[in-house]
């Protein structure tokens, strides 16, 4: 384990340009580095360094981070692994310390749960290769279709009828009841007597990520109705299903190389069209699709394919996870097994070829599945038209990426004949009340825990907002506690955007080689620091400023306000000129007297206004990661943890800047 102080010096050490430049090409423009992306496949550069902030950003699939990040990302590391790669780098001296009594016993505790249950593995895989097991478990799944090499390779198995096999061959070889219980493989009763969890079924174990066995899927034969027809390890310390994936450990690599994952329902789904030769297969475990399992899948693509049952509650499973995947950011599909058949059969009696063409033809996106289901239930009923379309509007506006919800309302739009504005409004409203109900969840949240605390820090100062209050104006926005942010910034471009900043030479951003605009700083580091303007309008503002700034080089700031206002995008035209033409209160309390844009005033009002805006960013971003450390997984924790510290230190020094207490 490597000590904290060592980590520090580690970190302060090493220096972004010089660790990605031992990678990638860099070429200077401005104050950051570009290339072409080691990540992926470009021929137009949309990589980006900031020296300034000690990060990576691509804008073009997105990967991004610190120095330690990137080895890890590019070398294939662990934290550690990369951390004692920059001490090597910096010549650092590594001396691990030993670990304390209790993270040993956690570690061996966490092992030896993970022992159990391969050994229950084992224990089950064996028992289907004789007897009992390969009369009728043996012979179930061959009846499914399942070749030998399947079997063994996803190591199916089958508990025997007696309710003490597993518990009496784990006790022989000398395994405790402590962590057969822990793990949910035995039962324990009120008078002390224990018997196994699964009996008479086959078995399908459930691997983690990494390969380990950590749960079990059991599926009765028998044709009792009372009998459940599967029955499922519960939640455990090594096992939580809501985050758990059947088959990823074995689709995992094909995910990432077909950059897309097939999301099924069942575990005979997954070997079906694993065994056919379609790989980046998975389904959730024992429970209906998740959120958690939606950011699992995230960290290997973002494109999701719904593959479900063409049947009702096939559609309305379709549904849910439509919801849910494209809320979380990722590019979502559906495809629906013609009904009477599932992922399963099908792939029983298709080749390979034929269900590659069926996908590659049947596979819908979202918009387009959401469309037929109107036309296909609402006839010529308008009512009921228009509340299914009203239905797809709410559907997009749960898309964060505001480019692909534009693009998406003008589509819907389109084909059916609508103003494109009603959509516009109608997501628009959605989206703001979703909003403000996330953010409203996460506070009372917030509150809850804080009201549990036992002893709470008496004195720690809550920081003070020095922006104003959102007005009710403001609500409309999709974030309103960003707007007084976003719009000073963009009343710096609007007003100000190409006058060149004149820093003195001790100046921190002085630069003698690069005089920059106010446009251009600011331009660059939203761009470092990986941000766009949350508020639809004024990213829209932003945008065709910035299209007019770069292809009209020759117009001064006057033309290039003009053109804007005289543009047929009115809202647009509206805020320009009341950003442009009326006289703008700043929301940084010392240049609230400013009546011009002086040189004084730019220089220093410019950066503050990013350090104010960065400081809003990452606070949303700590209070994202708050909540997701609640719900994290064990494993997950301590690299939530180490983002989290990155991202509070960075914060911490944003408001050092601005003269705040955190």
């Amino acid at each position: 384990m490597i000590p904290q102080d060592t980590v520090a010096k580690i970190l302060d050490a090493a220096q972004i340009v010089e660790v990605v430049g031992d990678f990638v090409t860099l070429k200077r423009r401005g104050a950051n580095y570009t290339a072409c992306c080691p990540f992926h496949n470009e021929k137009t550069p949309s990589f980006y360094v900031s020296p300034s902030k000690g990060i990576y950003k691509c804008f073009g699939c997105g990967k991004s981070g610190t120095a330690v990040g990137f080895v890890m990302e590019h070398e294939n590391l662990s934290y550690v692994e990369a951390l004692k790669y920059l001490a090597r780098k910096y010549h650092i001296e590594v001396v691990e310390k030993e670990q304390t009594a209790e993270e040993i016993a956690a570690r061996q505790r966490n092992e030896s749960l993970l022992l159990v249950s391969e050994f229950a593995g084992g224990f089950y895989r064996d028992s289907l290769r004789e007897g009992e097991g390969r009369a009728v478990g043996h012979a179930y799944f061959r009846s499914r279709g399942l070749e030998d090499a399947t079997i063994e390779k996803y190591g199916l198995g089958w508990a025997p009828k007696g309710r003490h096999a597993l518990l009496d061959a784990a006790r022989d070889k000398g395994y405790k009841d402590e962590y057969l219980i822990a793990t949910g493989l035995c039962k324990q009763y009120e008078d002390g007597h224990m018997a196994d969890l699964f009996s008479d079924r086959v078995m399908f174990p459930i691997h983690s990520v990494s390969g380990r066995i950590v749960a079990f899927g059991g599926r009765t034969l028998s044709s009792d109705k009372s009998v459940p027809k599967y029955v499922n390890s519960p939640t455990t310390e090594i096992y939580f299903k809501d985050k758990t994936l059947y088959g990823l450990y074995f689709a995992r690599n094909e995910v990432v190389r077909q950059g897309c994952c097939y999301i099924v329902e069942g575990y005979l789904d997954v070997l079906s069209m694993h065994q056919l030769g379609i790989t980046n297969v998975v389904a959730p475990c024992g429970t209906s699709f998740t959120v958690d399992q939606i950011r699992v899948i995230r960290k290997f693509t973002e494109n999701l394919v719904l593959m479900f049952d063409g049947d009702g509650a096939g559609i309305h499973a379709a549904e849910r996870g439509i919801g849910l995947a494209l809320k979380e950011g990722m590019n979502v599909k559906v495809v629906l097994i013609p009904d009477g058949d599932d992922p399963d059969s099908y792939s029983r009696k298709h080749s390979l070829e034929e269900v590659r063409t069926f996908l590659k033809e049947n596979e819908q996106d979202f918009i387009s599945f959401k469309t037929d289901r109107v036309l296909g239930q609402a006839g010529n009923d308008p009512l009921k038209r228009a509340e299914l379309i009203n239905g797809i509007a709410d559907t997009i506006a749960l898309v964060p990426d505001q480019v692909k919800r534009a693009v998406f309302l003008q589509a819907t739009a389109e084909r059916f004949g609508i103003d494109e504005r009603i959509l516009f409004d109608r997501a628009r409203k959605t989206r703001s009340q979703m909003l403000l109900d996330d953010r409203n969840a996460v506070e009372r949240e917030r509150a809850r825990q804080e009201r549990l605390q036992d002893a709470p820090e008496a004195d720690a100062v809550e920081e003070q907002p020095q922006e104003p209050a959102p007005t009710a104006e403001d609500l409309a926005y999709e974030n309103p506690q960003l707007v007084p942010s976003e719009r000073e910034l963009l009343w710096f471009i609007l007003k100000c955007g190409t006058s060149v900043l004149e820093f003195e030479t001790d100046s921190e951003y002085y630069d003698p080689e690069n005089r920059c605009t106010v446009a251009d700083f600011i331009r660059g580091y939203l761009e470092a620091d990986g941000f766009r303007f949350v508020n639809s309008l004024f990213a829209r503002a932003y945008d065709a400023y910035f299209d007019i700034y770069d292809s009209r080089p020759e117009l001064e700031q006057e033309g290039l306000v003009k053109i804007l206002m005289d543009g047929p995008d009115r809202p647009l035209a509206d805020l320009t000129a009341q950003l442009t033409q009326e006289r703008y209160n700043l929301t940084v309390k010392n240049y609230k007297a400013a009546m011009t844009a002086t040189s004084t005033m730019l220089v220093q009002g410019v950066p503050r206004a990013i350090r104010v805006y960065q400081s809003l960013r990452l606070k949303v971003r700590l209070r994202e990661m708050e909540a997701r450390l609640k719900t994290a997984a064990p494993e997950e924790i301590p690299g939530l943890l180490r983002e989290f510290q990155e991202i509070s230190s960075l914060r911490t020094k944003v408001l050092e800047s601005l003269g705040r207490v955190q």
